[in-house]
């Protein structure tokens, strides 16, 4: 007979079990969610082809080249097939070109073609010259194409990622000299090695996306080091430069007299002013103490691209190592501000600087690169200056900028190494293989010995690898072999929770119980014993992943992510599909066990 008191310790009805619906609705909303975090990883390793992979893992400078090279290719076939009266329908490549057309046709009242074939494609672009018609339909398909591949590159950001052992690249340890932050005075403040640290990040993050490499994994590994790992094939010298170097930005006066004066003969003169490498051809069209660099912004794919160019005077009126501190704010009138601090050396020359050249233009200048051309209306005597004039986006970039371009920071290469790709496909097909056929071996054990009960087990353990892999996508962790080691030992516990709740549920059939009520019970009693065992195992996992290093961290991850999502299948979804037998199918008996019960 069972115990009242301990029936009263867990009520089925009313407090460990939720109402059927309920239930339903929670599951449905976390798979739904679940899709969405994993939406990146399908799109990038199902939903995408090897040319458009190929294409979104490179530089934006190779996107940017593509798009428009396919945008002049698409166009100029558009203009033959016309002029050849081709009365086929255009592929659906220009579907971007026959919706603008079909705005355009109602703004001009006309009618839309049943077909549209290349002629009536180019005749709702009404321009007297095939040139203006090309102006207009360029900018459209070239948008087109570069939201596609944006789209995938974006989709590629947000993917699960490949560690290096499974992937392959470089991984680099580097050593930051925070004496250097510190001084002389020995002062050892956590708040300025913190600050320190985190802008040689920033720094080094900048540097790298920068020259389009693969997305990098970069991250702190105690007090003063940071880990660097660039997935795929990479040049390692580069790379080294591109991390090591300490960047240069300065602040030059602009010379607004020789800007006019090159302009009257850059304009005369367009192919005669530069040489290849953008060397002036004749230097004595400027004064010998300036020189003339471009004034460049960001683009619609992340570049800089060249707006102008301006003369500046080539002795730096402030370097950028007497940066101390950028950040970005807002006026009362809500226009986006750049607030900077300069040290005690730095604001004494830019008080100098200001004072004698107010009124005229302050560039800042980074790699030989105008970002920004400030006035100077007022002089700065503070040591704290604003700069202005520009969107908030612009904002944020100029304060990167002003970050990243000088580090301070001497930075010591302290390890380095280089995995290959080859080693990186073997271990994934090892690691695969191992989950394959551990999955396999389980789901094979819980159908034979519990039967059609271990149906319920078998789809509550795809749903935890589903809903693990969802989990890695959001919050866009790496994937490695210890990662995988998780996955596997996770299948494992996954089942014992179901285990736990079988084996209740017999000794609740035992007792010849009906199946609806040996259900409810046995999800009942077995509640506690799986909550207790999974929440051990969970602190462990959490301490790994907050004290752990390199692999370890990813074999902690992936078991703590594990954990939570075999509680939640085992006693959600399990239980769910055990509803669904009883209501739905209106199931009277239970196959969980080839042994008779008593």
């Amino acid at each position: 007979m069972p115990n009242p008191q301990y029936e009263r310790l867990f009520p089925l009805d009313e407090e460990i079990d939720m109402k059927k619906r309920t239930r339903f609705v929670i599951v449905l909303a976390v798979l739904g969610l679940c899709f969405v975090f994993l939406y990146p990883t399908l799109k990038w390793y199902f939903w995408t082809d090897k040319d458009d992979k190929a294409l979104a893992l490179g530089s934006r400078e190779k996107i940017k080249d593509y798009v428009i090279n396919m945008t002049k290719t698409d166009i100029d076939a558009l203009i033959a097939s016309a002029k050849n009266g081709d009365s086929e329908p255009v592929p659906a490549k220009y579907d971007p070109l026959i919706k603008a057309a079909k705005k355009n046709l109602k703004i001009l009242g006309k009618e839309q073609p049943s077909i549209w074939t290349a002629g009536s494609l180019l005749a709702a672009f009404p321009e007297n010259s095939e040139e203006k018609a090309r102006s207009m339909m360029s900018p459209i398909l070239e948008d087109a194409y570069r939201s596609k591949i944006l789209s995938i590159k974006n989709a590629q950001a947000n993917a699960v990622k490949l560690g290096l052992d499974l992937s392959g690249g470089m991984s680099i340890i580097i050593k930051a000299d925070l004496s250097a932050v510190t001084g002389d005075s020995g002062d050892s403040s956590t708040s300025a090695k913190k600050e320190a640290m985190n802008l040689a990040i920033d720094t080094i993050s900048s540097r790298i996306d920068k020259f389009g490499l693969t997305e990098p994994v970069i991250r702190q590994q105690g007090e003063d080091r940071i880990y660097v790992e660039i997935p795929g094939a990479a040049d390692a010298d580069k790379i080294n430069s591109i991390i090591m170097g300490r960047g240069l930005l300065a602040f030059h006066i602009v010379d607004d007299d020789a800007t006019q004066a090159f302009y009257s003969y850059y304009n005369a003169n367009p192919t005669r002013t530069f040489d290849a490498d953008y060397n002036l051809i004749d230097p004595s069209i400027i004064p010998a103490d300036t020189k003339v660099l471009g004034v460049y912004s960001k683009d619609a794919y992340g570049l800089d691209e060249r707006q102008g160019f301006l003369v500046i005077k080539k002795e730096a009126a402030l370097e950028g190592k007497h940066l101390q501190r950028v950040s970005t704010t807002t006026s009362q009138t809500n226009e986006p501000l750049v607030v900077f601090e300069l040290d005690k050396e730095g604001a004494d020359i830019f008080a100098t600087v200001t004072t004698a050249n107010k009124g005229k233009r302050l560039a800042i200048v980074s790699d030989d690169k105008i970002k920004s051309a400030p006035n100077i209306k007022e002089p700065i005597t503070g040591g704290t200056g604003t700069i202005s004039g520009f969107s908030a986006d612009e904002a944020e970039n100029l304060k990167t900028i002003l970050r990243t371009a000088w580090l301070n920071v001497p930075l010591e290469l302290e390890n380095q190494q280089v995995i290959g790709a080859s080693m990186g496909e073997q271990a994934i097909n090892q690691g695969l293989m191992a989950l394959q056929w551990g999955l396999i071996a389980v789901l094979a054990f819980m159908l034979i010995w519990y039967r059609t009960a271990g149906i319920n087990a078998c789809v509550a353990q795809i749903l935890n690898l589903y809903i693990v892999f969802s989990v890695l996508s959001a919050f866009n962790l790496t994937l490695t072999l210890p990662s995988i080691a998780g996955m596997i030992l996770t299948i494992g516990m996954a089942v014992d929770a179901n285990v736990v709740i079988f084996e209740r549920i017999k000794e609740e059939l035992a007792l010849h119980k009906s199946r609806e009520a040996a259900i409810q019970t046995g999800f009942a009693h077995a509640f506690w014993a799986i909550m207790d065992s999974n929440i051990t195992t969970f602190i462990a996992a959490l301490f790994l992943s907050i004290l752990g290093t390199g692999p370890i961290k990813g074999f902690a991850y992936s078991l703590t992510i594990g954990v939570v999502s075999s509680v939640f299948t085992a006693l959600f979804v399990s239980r769910l599909i055990f509803d669904f037998g009883t209501e739905t199918l209106h199931q009277k008996k239970l196959h969980i066990t080839w042994r008779s019960i008593a």
